[in-house]
């Protein structure tokens, strides 16, 4: 039996959100004329830069990683933004004593956490990665194909490829994106309590976001180990949530934890209506007694 979805209302309170998701439909199209149009900077030499790189689309066959997130059960600890944080060797400014605890970072986490409330008022904690959209904004603007559909459904970046004009990161409807603006040198603050760096840090001047911890997907495979299962090739915010609040495996397999969370809970998927496929699907948050 089918079952109904429940939309809620999610008025997320950073800024940035707010303002890139409401422009999101203007931005994708102003995008895509400046990148492939006349007025393109690029027109030049786009496709010689592009030259040799593939682009392929998530497959109906084959792998789909994707991720269920539980609203009703996560409780804002923030051990996916920190432990993400460490494992990928994301730089992100800590408030200090001296700080506004509610401040908003400088430098962005891929993985955010805000408290949030329903339509009715029940409080809840909101947290996001990168979506991996099947039909992604950010893939479509890019004019030198840095960031591109692996056939596993993946949204992946080439830094060495990526010319920091940050269309990907306007295109984005969800704000998942961050750009270097600084070169970190010194020591990332979550590492080591919260983990131990497994990639090498990006540099100055590249838009960077979550990977699904892509690095233990295709080594675990190798290894013979299942995502989602074995913590060996698992994503780090999954491994390290206290409540079980992230679900992660093959969207493509029935017999997967993910699959089998999303046909018996109601789940949705944020801004449906634009087409973007996400591989990311949310549990709802209970309305209060």
């Amino acid at each position: 039996m089918n079952k109904k979805k429940t939309k809620i209302k999610l008025e997320l309170n950073r800024r940035d959100f707010l303002i890139v998701g409401g422009a999101a439909a203007g931005s994708v199209v102003a995008s895509q004329l400046l990148t492939t149009g006349p007025l393109s900077p690029f027109a030049n030499f786009k496709q010689e830069l592009v030259e040799g790189v593939e682009e392929t689309s998530p497959q109906k066959t084959g792998h789909h990683w994707g991720m269920v997130i539980n609203l009703d059960k996560c409780i804002g600890c923030e051990y996916c933004l920190r432990a993400c944080s460490a494992t990928n060797d994301v730089w992100v400014d800590i408030p200090t004593e001296d700080n506004d605890p509610e401040k908003k970072r400088t430098e962005k986490p891929w993985n955010i956490v805000v408290k949030e409330q329903t339509t009715a008022g029940t409080p809840f904690f909101f947290s996001r990665p990168c979506l991996h959209c099947g039909d992604a904004p950010c893939v479509e603007v890019c004019p030198v194909k840095a960031t591109y559909h692996r056939e596993d459904g993946l949204v992946i970046m080439n830094y060495d490829r990526c010319i920091g004009c940050r269309y990907c990161e306007i295109a984005c409807p969800y704000d998942a994106r961050k750009f270097n603006w600084q070169e970190h040198t010194d020591v990332n603050p979550y590492i080591p309590t919260w983990g131990i760096a497994e990639v090498p840090r990006r540099p100055r001047g590249v838009v960077e976001k979550c990977t699904f911890c892509v690095h233990r997907i295709d080594s675990g495979l190798k290894a013979g180990y299942i995502p989602g299962e074995n913590l060996e090739a698992t994503p780090a915010c999954v491994n390290i949530c206290p409540v079980g609040a992230r679900i992660f495996g093959d969207l493509n397999d029935p017999n997967s934890n993910v699959s089998h969370a999303i046909a018996s809970e109601t789940t949705i998927r944020l801004r449906e209506e634009l087409g973007t496929q996400t591989s990311v699907y949310y549990i709802i948050p209970k309305e209060g007694l």
